[in-house]
């Protein structure tokens, strides 16, 4: 069965709603936030100063794209997460804030870009990310190949993190960006199976779990992690089992976060998990064996990568030398 793709034309000059698949859905409840998930609003000097650069070289993030409630502190530090392959997506989940539609091009002058943004703002680990580009024979893996290499040649001391689509029936895409040596290869399964047909319609489950065992299989060097969000109806038993594939899987690093509405006609939150639930499942996940969890309301898949990182080196060093 063909992936459910979500194809709009964006051509023209009419002005067109950031979401156009979702404009007939009907506005879903929208729960009042608990104050353990009340940030402060961006702005500070390094705040300004990342954004700046970001500017600067033509760059799309993901926490802006997202709408990550993290970006203050992240951009604070200096800590942006690229989005590569432009600011459109071929997909149209129902949990995410990027934009749908029929992409441009790719732009050839964009992996050099983030190799100078990375090195301007002296990240000392990165994390490269992207929209789905189902419309690309390879899914964007030489694009992303590309950014890795023009961040080695910019800034040869930053360690690089790798949050790709599934690539999806894009045969010899993984091998291609694998072959780039990340440091990192991170693909979020995003939710348990029992809700994939509405929450990430034009994704697998069981692909995107194979995703991660053939990354570790090509290059047992390479890290690999995942997330999930909770709080969209899935059970515990069930958020336990997704626990159990990953370790199948030979996946390092969890994360899990709280699922957060991007607008009423995004997928509607079906309850706010408390810290107390996010340490049980925490306690649970490095239990099952994997070499580092992060497990919070505010948890996202690039948030302190850079500190998760060493934090992973060291577990992994560890656990080698017992």
């Amino acid at each position: 069965m063909a992936p459910l793709v979500t194809l709009l034309d964006i051509t023209g000059t009419t002005p067109r709603p950031r979401h156009p698949e979702k404009v007939a859905h009907s506005e879903t409840p929208s729960l009042p936030k608990p104050n353990w998930l009340r940030v402060r609003a961006p702005g500070s000097p390094g705040y300004d100063h990342t954004r700046a650069i970001v500017r600067e070289h033509k760059l799309h993030t993901v926490c802006e794209e997202a709408a990550c409630p993290n970006i203050g502190d992240c951009w604070q530090k200096r800590h942006a997460t690229m989005m590569i392959m432009g600011g459109v997506c071929t997909r149209a989940c129902a949990f995410c804030n990027v934009a749908t539609g029929l992409p441009s091009a790719l732009d050839s002058g964009e992996p050099q870009r983030v190799g100078e943004a990375v090195a301007r703002l002296a990240l000392e680990h990165v994390v490269v990310t992207s929209v789905d580009r189902d419309d690309l024979a390879d899914g964007g893996a030489r694009h992303f190949a590309e950014t890795i290499r023009a961040i080695r040649v910019a800034s040869p001391s930053t360690t690089i993190e790798v949050l790709t689509p599934d690539f999806l029936r894009k045969d010899g895409a993984l091998e291609t960006v694998i072959a780039a040596r990340p440091d990192v290869f991170n693909h979020n399964l995003e939710t348990v199976p029992a809700l994939y047909l509405r929450i990430r319609p034009g994704a697998r489950y069981f692909h995107s779990l194979r995703l991660l065992q053939r990354a570790k299989e090509i290059d047992s060097q390479t890290f690999t992690k995942s997330g999930i969000m909770v709080g969209l109806g899935e059970k515990r038993e069930e958020v336990l089992q997704v626990m159990d594939d990953l370790r199948s899987a030979g996946v390092d690093f969890l994360t899990i976060g709280q699922y957060l509405q991007p607008t009423r006609k995004h997928a509607a939150v079906d309850r706010y998990v408390s810290p107390d639930e996010f340490e049980g499942l925490a306690q649970a996940a490095r239990a099952k064996g994997f070499l580092l969890v992060a497990a919070s309301p505010l948890t996202r898949s690039s948030y302190h990568a850079g500190d998760d990182f060493r934090r992973l080196q060291a577990a992994h060093r560890e656990r080698v030398s017992s």
